[in-house]
């Protein structure tokens, strides 16, 4: 079984004329009213419901940040629709705007500014992480630099001229990529007469290039990334401990408890489809237990072990990265990644991170939003009363 934290305690609301309200905020649509996985955010609105927290979903077009209410929408159980109706002004505003494009539209940036300024209102996940951000803000304690692949940002080929002499592989990633698109490898093979090995990742399959010199591999590179409009980084490829030779990674959720502390919601591992670069569920990678896997690849003690490691990694980077973003977070997933050797690496971490598959691991993260909520809406309450 997927590691999971111990039984959560839910704070209570005051009184009944104090009940929390929490909105969740994701952008217009055209055909269908809003944007978003509606699965998730109907789980959402049950599970506020079940802890006492009215719950709904508004747009950035109908969040008036002046307004006692708002216009927004909830599921009918009975009728399992999405309908529309007045809700109270949120304490608390939990951002699912699903797309990178779409935060960053003007009116949806001027739309996020205006609700950070509203005294009586908690933001959390203001926006989406930008790779080379994530690596800078790790770098910048000594704690967490630790955890890091040596990553430069990709702007000459200079730059992986002189990566390639300290590793001989690299990832070479889009700075705001999504579900792996975009993602390459560089693999040196010097008795080859074409020593240089690229594979780009794309929306669907991959590409392979060998290349006789480091100007070749260049310049596919560079029209690629020419052609999607993405800046990129490279990075020290770390060789993964593997299952019936496919490497595996750590998918980690962190979020914040009932006490407005970092915690860590649970692991799960995602081993890699056949010649995929990533471990991507939807590109033939597969589930399983992070425990098992461990277990079966250093024994039971070291395994035991580097799950610590993780935990420590995990609590250690989401602290430090909230602080060096300077915006309110609420959680984060992460990919970490495990050597052969049982060190413990931070790959990639996610503002607006997808659902977990694991059933415990789901329930959980859906009961820690509202416990975070909560916090913040008792914190304010303590505050007004002095």
């Amino acid at each position: 079984m997927p590691h999971q934290p111990s039984p959560l305690s839910f704070p209570e609301v005051s009184s009944a004329g104090d009940i929390p309200v929490v909105a969740i905020l994701t952008i217009d649509d055209e055909t269908q009213q809003f944007r978003g996985n509606r699965q998730n955010f109907a789980d959402l609105i049950r599970t506020g419901q079940e802890m006492g927290v009215l719950t709904y979903v508004v747009t950035v077009k109908n969040f008036k940040v002046k307004a006692p209410r708002l216009l927004g929408y909830t599921i009918h159980a009975d009728q399992d629709a999405w309908v529309k109706e007045w809700f109270p002004r949120p304490h608390v505003v939990y951002n699912r705007i699903p797309q990178r494009e779409d935060e960053r539209l003007p009116e949806v940036k001027r739309k996020l500014r205006s609700i950070v300024k509203q005294p009586d209102i908690h933001l959390f996940n203001r926006r989406f992480f930008n790779k080379w951000s994530l690596f800078r803000w790790l770098n910048r304690n000594p704690a967490t630099r630790r955890l890091i692949p040596e990553t430069k940002m990709l702007t000459r080929p200079e730059v992986l001229s002189q990566l390639l002499k300290r590793h001989r592989m690299l990832y070479l990633k889009p700075i705001r990529g999504k579900a792996g698109v975009g993602i390459m490898t560089v693999r040196v093979v010097p008795e080859k007469p074409l020593p240089f090995k690229l594979q780009i990742q794309e929306e669907r399959g991959s590409k392979l290039y060998r290349c006789s010199s480091l100007l070749r591999l260049w310049g596919h590179v560079s029209r690629y990334s020419e052609e999607i409009g993405e800046q990129y980084i490279a990075q020290q490829g770390i060789p993964l401990v593997k299952v019936n030779d496919r490497p595996f990674d750590l998918r980690v959720l962190a979020q914040k408890n009932q006490y407005g502390k970092w915690d860590l919601t649970g692991i799960g591992a995602r081993v890699a489809g056949n010649s995929s670069i990533t471990t991507h569920v939807p590109r033939g990678g597969n589930i399983d237990d992070p425990e098992k896997l461990l277990t079966g690849i250093f024994g039971k003690e070291k395994a035991s072990s580097v799950l610590d490691a993780v935990r420590k990694a995990v609590l250690l980077a989401a602290r430090q990265i909230e602080i060096a973003s300077r915006h309110r977070l609420g959680e984060m997933s992460m990919d970490l990644g495990v050597d052969r050797s049982g060190n413990v690496w931070f790959l990639e971490a996610n503002s607006k991170p997808m659902k977990f598959d694991e059933t415990e691991i789901r329930k959980t993260s859906l009961q820690r939003i509202f416990q975070y909520s909560l916090y913040l809406h008792r914190r304010s309450r303590q505050s007004e009363r002095g």
